[in-house]
């Protein structure tokens, strides 16, 4: 992810303006000592924290207040007014939070304070080992830390941390560079004290004797343990889905071999109108390739989002040259075209599957856990097991609105999550009320 810079605007903050030019909830833009801060008037306090948010650069002067927190405009990351503190995803790190000085009817920012530390209450489970180093994995493992605990933790998955909606997006597109992938450096999670083994992936889990066993044969024993391992995307079963033009995207190397194959591909076929469907679309279609998008769907998006989303999205993309053919599905590929249920033949030399995911539930279900289209959890993410969580796309938990069982596959969601049940490990977590 980049960093954006732009002119400082609004008033010299260190000079101070009149508290009466503070409108209740709702954030000032200015400065202080080249920095750009809003200030949040909430009641008789007055807060100071730094103007843009930590995850995409959001300007947190057009956010919304709530309560005690700050949200972004973008993507709804939440952060203390109090000590900027990033309190929910997609954001993982604080924002500057500074001293406020009072002097009678005027108020100014002072110096920066100090970063936001915690320290544990309370014992803790003896170790942490977190399957999946997705969203949840990756948030679980950090929140464990930041929350002041200090036994082991470690981290099991198939690939570094990495921020995998930008694989659909500006990277597959070819305007993000690769150093913006991943969630955190290298260095990250061993200055964090979290051991690491991203190559050999859980194979087995023993619930009774605690223990998770990799494919290397290690066998590694936890007090607490949460499963994180995500979901896998779904290919027809129709002839010529295994074909090697034929991709689906999920992880880095999927975003990299799509990169590959459109550099030297001039018609490319996205096969299902959901989100990861259209930012494929719209990333191969700024890469020159002509695209067109094959969905069962009248409308893009229109199940989750109504039809009159679905038409100005449409629009967007029709605007942009993509073409679509809804009502329909493929038949069957080939080396050089798709045929379509309704007859068409759509030539491509490369092909994207977007037709959704199934939640990764082999081990869990070994295990002996609940698993109904997902492992099911309690409020607090609990599995049907002692000492097990579950977080992602894969838990399936009581909605608060309704108490009916829901899986939720969405990145922020899946971070939350991640951080709710690190806390409730911890004995610091209540229901999670997305």
């Amino acid at each position: 992810m980049g960093e954006k810079t732009s002119e400082l605007q609004g008033p010299d903050l260190v000079a101070g303006i009149a508290v009466g030019e503070l409108v209740e909830g709702r954030p000032l833009l200015g400065h202080a000592r080249g920095e750009a801060v809003v200030l949040v008037r909430r009641g008789d306090a007055v807060f100071a924290l730094g103007a843009t948010c930590s995850h995409y650069g959001g300007p947190l002067a057009e956010g919304l207040v709530v309560g005690e927190t700050l949200r972004c405009p973008w993507h709804h990351a939440c952060f203390s007014l109090k000590t900027g503190e990033a309190l929910g995803a997609p954001a993982l790190n604080d924002i500057p939070c500074f001293e406020v000085v009072r002097s009678g009817a005027r108020v100014s920012v002072g110096v920066r304070r100090a970063a936001h530390t915690w320290t544990l209450t309370g014992r803790g489970p003896a170790s942490v080992v977190v399957v999946g180093s997705g969203a949840a994995g990756a948030a679980a493992v950090e929140t464990l830390r930041r929350e002041g605990y200090r036994a082991p933790v470690t981290l099991v998955g198939g690939e570094a941390p990495v921020d995998r909606p930008n694989l659909s997006k500006d990277y597959l597109a070819g305007t993000a560079p690769e150093e913006w992938i991943p969630l955190r450096p290298s260095e990250f999670y061993r200055d964090l004290d979290v051991a690491l083994h991203l190559d050999d992936p859980a194979t087995a889990l023993d619930p009774g004797t605690q223990t998770v066993t990799l494919k290397s044969g290690r066998r590694l024993v936890y007090g607490a343990l949460l499963l994180a391992p995500g979901a896998e995307p779904v290919r027809l079963p129709i002839p010529g889905a295994a074909l090697p033009h034929v991709r689906t995207l999920r992880t880095l190397d999927d975003s990299r071999a799509l990169i590959a194959l459109a550099s030297r591909a001039k018609q490319a076929v996205v096969i299902g109108a959901s989100f990861i469907g259209l930012e494929a679309a719209a990333a191969l279609r700024h890469r020159g390739l002509e695209v067109h998008v094959v969905g069962k769907e009248q409308l893009p998006l229109e199940r989750v989002l109504g039809p009159e989303v679905g038409r100005f999205v449409q629009g967007l993309h029709l605007e942009h040259g993509i073409r679509f053919h809804l009502g329909t599905g493929p038949r069957s590929i080939t080396a050089t075209e798709v045929e379509l249920e309704n007859g068409e033949h759509l030539a491509a030399d490369l092909v994207v599957m977007g037709v959704g995911v199934r939640p990764r539930t082999q081990l869990a279900e070994a295990a002996g856990l609940r698993v109904e289209n997902g492992i099911v959890v309690d409020a607090q993410l609990r599995a049907s097991a002692s000492g097990i969580w579950a977080a992602g796309d894969v838990a399936r938990y009581p909605d608060p609105r309704s108490a009916e069982l829901v899986r939720v596959e969405h990145w922020a969601a899946a971070e939350r999550q991640g951080q709710a049940a690190a806390r409730a490990m911890l004995g610091r977590g209540g229901a999670f009320l997305d």
